[in-house]
């Protein structure tokens, strides 16, 4: 069973509360089976956009092409982000699912582009430790601070394979003084083990997250990989501080850039 396509009262006032909202599944386990093999595809190659960030995963051992750039890195499952989703014919309808309307609308207004529509991946027996941190605290410099993330799990996730791990209630501050990363010391106060949260999730399963909810992850000591989709949804008028730069807006329609980020 999916989600109803409006976000409860109940559900609105967990988000503002908690900083996180499970909204268990919103598509039926095809289309989620669909946008896996889409993103296989385009990390091997079979399908090119010559203007996708892409950032071969370190743990793979080329340290040049754990750079993220705007360049294909080669036909591999060992990527650990792609970015600028929004461009693909499968990966578009599901970031304007009318659920997602909903929300973005609730919490942000009429007019909403995204920061970034980011596939992350954390290969099979590998992947990278992600330390706590604030999406947007201070490393993103963007005018108007991002309220709206939606993360989909489009593998199972697990402790042993990595799964998000959060602090509830976190997103009612910004803590770092520096960027988005918290220091030893912030860790100790906002971050202590009792605080932390496994959302271990089924595929296919969503999960709405205020940008300051603290979060991080551990790497994949599993034989499988753990894929998953992230939107972060931003006001259209927002732009980057430092450069004047807006982003692709979703709604209510899609309008691409000629020069995104």
């Amino acid at each position: 069973m999916t989600h109803a396509p409006v976000l409860t009262d109940d559900e609105l006032a967990a988000y503002h509360e908690h900083g996180y909202v499970r909204l268990g599944k919103v598509a039926p386990d095809y289309e989620i089976k669909a946008l896996c093999r889409r993103i296989d595809d385009i990390m091997l190659g079979k399908i090119r956009y010559d203007n996708m960030l892409m950032q071969l995963c370190p743990s793979a051992g080329e340290p040049e092409l754990s750079k993220q750039t705007k360049v294909f890195k080669g036909s591999t499952l060992k990527y650990r982000k792609v970015q600028d989703l929004e461009q693909d014919p499968l990966f578009l309808p599901y970031i304007q699912h009318p659920l997602f309307r909903d929300i973005t609308r609730k919490i942000i207004g009429d007019d909403v582009s995204a920061f970034r529509t980011m596939f992350f991946n954390k290969p099979a027996g590998q992947g990278v430790p992600i330390n706590w941190h604030q999406d947007g605290a201070g490393g993103w410099k963007l005018s108007i601070p991002p309220k709206v993330t939606i993360w989909t799990a489009l593998d199972a996730t697990s402790v042993a394979n990595g799964c998000l791990q959060i602090i509830p209630g976190s997103h009612k501050s910004m803590i770092p003084e520096n960027g988005d990363l918290l220091s030893p010391e912030e860790r100790a106060i906002h971050a202590p083990d009792e605080k932390r949260l496994y959302l271990e999730m089924e595929t296919g399963e969503v999960v709405l997250l205020h940008n300051w909810t603290l979060h991080r992850s551990e790497v994949n000591t599993t034989d499988r990989p753990r894929r998953a989709f992230s939107v972060c949804y931003v006001d259209a008028a927002t732009y980057r501080a430092p450069t004047g730069q807006r982003f692709p807006k979703i709604f209510p329609e899609y309008v691409p850039l000629a020069d995104e980020f």
